[in-house]
């Protein structure tokens, strides 16, 4: 093989140990060595001064679990890091050690053939963090609201009957009282207001249940875990508004978007960063995200579309601002929803907007532009005459006779 840099390392990441193998020169006069090092602080240190006494510029190491961290830390500064998708690296079955783990990253690297992962500076590492964060303390939130329900339902306790939210102001309310003893339904229901969807009669009804002591206790344990989880949420929502003051130019750009919350804007940014150098296309960064179809061909059939895997994190946050997208009225991603659904699936759809949404990222953070609205109508003034023809054929197979007259304007 072809060997591209003059001195390289590969490390075989562990929990208690990395194995390092650097090797200098090319050809014939090309010398290995190979150490141990533990994974505390002292000798990760110890690793670095010894990269640098050998004059390493190359590093390479797989992304294990969360054990590159710290490494990926303490070196990257001092070094040109080389963090490589582990799938990507196997070796021949039946050789794999430790040693010859990192020989044959350290290989590879040298003859060029890896594929550096995208690793955003540290302070969109940091927030990420937080985001990621937050994100764990809302599925955590619903995780206990299903518990909830779940005791109510077991007690035939039907609030998600008569009340389109459980933990609405009045429903949320009615469970307190309930909590703290109050059975007497007049009580129960004495605030309830007009506007609510079932009357009172109907609540009334659906509180007849059978709640006893140990399902009170059981609630109000999980009333506190909510209310922990909802200031814990608002806490970590304070300090990432305090992370994203630097990059609030991008983020207020991003919130133009239709679907694009002040939350969605910094988890895109969180996950991708401002420096849109890093991709090299727009279709390179939904590549990498994993948000658009997957290319998987043989004997010059497509066997599967299912898009490709990618940043879990970054697909939730596109998905969900899809679906907000999608129920817009007077938008172009509105009606390119609407216009997809009718031929595929809504939730292939609302990918597909996702994916949308990246590309239009893209172009705004590297152009540093706002957003122009295009207007549901766009899409009609593509080609009326084809979706004229559209139009005439659904209304004839509907059993109509149609004669198409454009109109003068």
């Amino acid at each position: 093989m072809e060997e591209i840099y003059e001195r390289c390392c590969g490390l075989d990441v562990h929990r208690d140990t990395i194995v390092a193998c650097i090797m200098i020169g090319n050809g014939a006069s090309k010398r290995k060595q190979i150490r141990t090092f533990s994974t505390y602080t002292e000798d990760l240190v110890v690793l670095r001064d010894w990269l640098k006494e050998q004059s390493i510029r190359q590093v390479a190491m797989e992304s294990t679990g969360i054990y590159w961290t710290p490494i990926f830390d303490l070196l990257e500064h001092d070094f040109d890091l080389w963090l490589v998708n582990a799938r990507h690296v196997k070796n021949v079955p039946g050789r794999k050690t430790d040693v010859k783990d990192s020989e044959w990253l350290c290989r590879l690297l040298k003859s060029g053939l890896l594929s550096k992962s995208f690793v955003p500076p540290k302070e969109f590492r940091r927030l990420r963090k937080l985001i990621r964060y937050r994100q764990s303390l809302q599925q955590d939130l619903v995780r206990v609201k299903n518990r909830v329900i779940k005791i109510l339902e077991a007690s035939n306790i039907k609030l998600s009957r008569v009340f389109s939210d459980v933990f609405g102001l009045t429903s949320w309310t009615i469970i307190k009282k309930l909590v703290a003893g109050i059975s007497d339904l007049e009580q129960l229901t004495s605030f309830i207001d007009r506007r609510c969807r079932a009357s009172k009669e109907e609540i009334q009804k659906a509180l007849r249940g059978t709640l006893d002591e140990h399902d009170r206790i059981m609630l109000r344990l999980m009333i506190q875990q909510v209310n922990a989880l909802n200031l814990l949420t608002e806490e970590a929502e304070e300090q990432i508004k305090r992370n994203m003051a630097p990059f609030e130019e991008q983020a207020s750009l991003l919130e133009t978007i239709p679907g694009i919350s002040s939350i969605s804007a910094a988890s895109i940014i969180a996950e991708i960063g401002i420096d849109m150098e890093q991709f090299k296309s727009a279709g390179h960064l939904t590549a990498w995200a994993g948000i658009c179809p997957g290319n998987n061909t043989s004997g010059g059939k497509t066997l599967s579309t299912r898009i490709r895997k990618g940043n879990s994190h970054l697909k939730v946050v596109l998905v969900q601002a899809g679906w907000a997208a999608s129920k817009t009225k007077k938008s172009f991603l509105g009606a390119k929803y609407r216009s997809l659904a009718l031929r595929k699936s809504k939730k292939k759809a609302v990918v597909a907007i996702g994916r949308k949404l990246l590309v239009i990222t893209y172009h705004m953070l590297k152009d540093k532009r706002t957003y122009h609205e295009l207007g549901a109508d766009f899409l009609d003034s593509l080609e009326p005459e084809r979706k004229a023809k559209y139009h005439e054929k659904r209304l004839e197979e509907l059993g109509y006779y149609v004669t198409a007259v454009k109109r003068i304007a």
